[in-house]
């Protein structure tokens, strides 16, 4: 989802005249400082001690041993597949709802994704239909390399039931935990299931590096792997030697040291988007037909909020409330598009419910930063009402 910063003479300073934006980052004095010492100490390039640090705060927190600091997301998933043997002609099973991350990655190892169908309660990886999934691809005599399973819009999937599915197939599991930093499922957080997890910390997530990511796993092998990658593969000679292709994947002192001012904020953003989910429920508690994709998972981090609608309960549809509120300067997106619908993927093979295209028909995802303002919140809340008024 893109991010836009606000213009520099924006004509209200509170807020309240300026477009509302999904989930713009929220960064202040704190991140300036921690960039300014970290500019000022003379590590710009991508290493240096902000970047160590990164790694061994952002592993304690997820409850991993160990982690390497990474350009995007992207590239920790392209680097985990590889880590974990993928090859051409592999198959490698992929939530179809989901952002196009997910697939571009096995598709960058000459793998295939398939593309599985989702829960329609919480548009996460459907348990029953990956089961099925990895049924049929062993009979068809299919090598599965693993099996992505996305946290979507910070609401862990269903390891419970995925992990003993993978396993008994003698498939790893690497968790597309991009959404989900701060997220837990039963008393664990999100990117500490499988053999390997990535976050993002792209602009407009829960914390920013303005551009970033982080491969976090309990194997130090696999993550040694990883990071020699990173850096074009370089052998430890004084002079460029290369035995492997390697990728200029690594994160940048300077960005390092902006993730760790956010990671210090960390819990304080959790809580306002925590709220902004309370007054979305409370604003469509008595309104038919509406309902909060994942809203009973209580240790969602709310990334993002959507609603799903019920166009024959409501009486309108999803895309009305989007025109409406675009029309009062307020961003909205539709959740995913599934990847089986894009054209890209269109010769991918697929295990369908249907939930996926129902949950794109129907959803609809409403400002969600934790740098929104009450005055702003308060502004989404009266455009959404005044909708539900002329109903």
């Amino acid at each position: 989802m893109a991010v836009r910063e606000q213009p520099a003479d924006s004509p209200s300073m509170d807020g309240t005249a300026d477009r509302i934006l999904l989930s713009p980052p929220d960064v202040g004095p704190l991140e300036e400082s921690y960039l300014l010492r970290a500019l000022r100490s003379g590590w710009v390039a991508p290493v240096g001690p902000e970047v160590e640090a990164f790694e061994r705060e952002v592993a304690a927190r997820v409850g991993r041993s160990h982690a390497v600091a990474l350009s995007s997301g992207t590239a920790g998933l392209h680097l985990a597949l590889i880590a974990l043997g993928t090859r051409p002609g592999d198959a490698v099973v992929v939530p179809t709802l989901t952002f196009v991350a997910t697939a571009n990655a096995v598709v960058y190892t000459g793998a295939e994704p398939v593309l599985v169908d989702c829960d329609p309660e919480s548009g996460n990886l459907d348990p029953a239909l990956l089961e099925r999934t990895l049924d049929e691809l062993r009979r068809a005599g299919r090598r599965v390399a693993a099996v992505l399973p996305v946290d979507m819009f910070g609401s862990c999937a269903d390891y419970d039931r995925i992990l003993p599915i993978c396993a008994a197939a003698g498939v790893p599991v690497i968790e597309d935990a991009a959404e989900a930093l701060g997220a837990v499922r039963d008393g664990r957080p999100a990117a500490s299931f499988g053999q390997a997890a990535v976050l993002s910390f792209n602009g407009n997530k829960i914390i920013t590096t303005s551009g970033g990511g982080m491969l976090v796993s309990d194997d130090h092998d696999l993550v040694a792997h990883c990071r020699y990658l990173s850096t074009q593969a370089r052998q430890p000679v004084r002079h460029y030697e290369h035995t492997d292709t390697g990728y200029n994947y690594r994160l940048s002192n300077l960005l390092a040291a902006l993730g760790r001012a956010q990671l210090r904020r960390l819990d304080g953003m959790l809580a306002r988007r925590r709220a902004h989910r309370e007054r979305y429920a409370k604003l469509f508690a008595a309104t038919p037909g509406v309902r909060l994709l994942g809203s009973g998972d209580i240790g969602a981090n709310c990334w993002l909020t959507s609603i799903v609608v019920d166009r024959a309960a409501a009486g309108w549809q999803a895309a009305e409330l989007a025109r409406h509120m675009d029309a009062h300067e307020i961003e909205t997106r539709p959740i995913w598009k599934p990847m089986h619908l894009q054209p890209v993927f269109a010769s991918a093979r697929t295990v369908l419910s249907g939930a996926a295209e129902r949950l794109f028909a129907s959803g609809l995802t409403l400002p969600s930063g934790s740098a929104m303002t009450d005055q702003q919140l308060d502004r989404v809340a009266a455009t959404i009402a005044d909708f539900l008024d002329r109903r």
